[in-house]
C-alpha cells in the first residue's frame, strides 16, 4: 500500500518513511501542503499522514482540498494539543489525529487500523451512489436531493456515504463514532443523533417520516435500499 507523508520537517519525514517502509509500505514524501495536494491528485494513495503547520498551504487547507476529490484516510499531525485544533481537523475531513512528539509504534498502529477500516482501493470507489431521490458523488463530495444539490458538512457526507455504501446494514452509535469520528468522540453518543437528524432534514422528502435514513430501535441506524 502507498502512503503519502507530508511535513516540513525533513528529518521527521525521513524517520516516518524509514519505519513505514520496514513495515512493507511504499512511502511518498512531501514537504508542504501544495505539494501534498499535487501528489494526491496525480496518483492513487491509500493513506496520508499530514502535518498541521506547514508553509505555502497548511494541513487544514491541504486536507480540505484533498477532500474535494478523494476520501483517502488522513492522519493529522500537530505540535498542538488544543481540542479546538482537533475539532477543526476532523471538520476539514481528517480521520485521525496525533500530537507531536508521538511514539512511532502508535503511529504505525493507527496506520494499520485506518487501512483495515478503509479496505483496499476499489476502482469504482468514486462512482455515484443513487437510491431513490438521494444521490451522492464521492469524487466531488457532493450530495443531491433529486436534482437539487444539498450542502453537507464533511462529517455529514462521510456518514451518509458509509450508510449508502452498506445499505440495510445496521450500525450502532458506537460503531459510527469509531468509524466516522474516531476514538476522540466515544463519550458523546449524541453526536451521531444530531448528524442523523441533520441528514434527514437535508435529504429526506419528509424528515418527520424518513424513507431511507432509518432507525433500528435499540440498535442503531441504517440506510434502506
Amino acid at each position: 500500500m502507498k502512503i503519502l507523508v507530508v511535513d516540513d520537517e525533513q528529518l521527521l519525514v525521513k524517520g516516518i518513511k524509514f519505519n513505514l517502509e520496514n513495515e512493507g509500505y511504499e512511502v511518498l514524501p512531501a514537504y508542504d501542503g501544495e505539494e501534498a495536494v499535487e501528489i494526491a491528485q496525480s496518483q492513487p494513495v491509500d493513506l496520508i499522514i499530514l502535518d498541521l503547520m506547514m508553509p505555502r498551504l497548511d494541513g487544514l487547507g491541504a486536507c480540505r482540498k484533498i477532500r474535494e476529490f478523494s476520501n483517502v484516510p488522513i492522519i493529522m499531525l500537530t505540535a498542538k494539543a488544543d481540542d479546538m485544533d482537533k475539532l477543526m481537523g476532523f471538520e476539514h475531513g481528517a480521520d485521525d489525529y496525533l500530537t507531536k512528539p508521538f511514539n512511532i509504534l502508535e503511529l504505525k498502529a493507527r496506520v494499520r487500523a485506518l487501512l483495515r477500516r478503509a479496505g483496499p482501493r476499489q476502482p469504482d470507489a468514486q462512482a455515484r451512489l443513487v437510491h431513490g431521490h438521494i444521490t451522492i458523488d464521492p469524487a466531488g463530495r457532493n450530495a443531491y436531493k433529486g436534482d437539487q444539490m444539498v450542502d453537507l458538512t464533511a462529517k455529514e457526507f462521510d456518514l451518509i456515504e458509509l450508510l449508502m455504501r452498506n445499505p440495510n446494514r445496521v450500525y450502532s452509535r458506537e460503531t459510527l463514532l469509531d468509524t466516522i469520528w474516531g476514538y476522540e468522540y466515544r463519550s458523546d453518543i449524541r453526536t451521531v443523533d444530531v448528524h442523523i437528524r441533520r441528514l434527514r432534514e437535508k435529504l429526506e422528502l419528509n424528515p418527520a417520516s424518513p424513507e431511507y435514513i432509518l432507525t433500528k430501535w435499540g440498535v442503531g441506524y441504517y440506510f434502506k435500499a
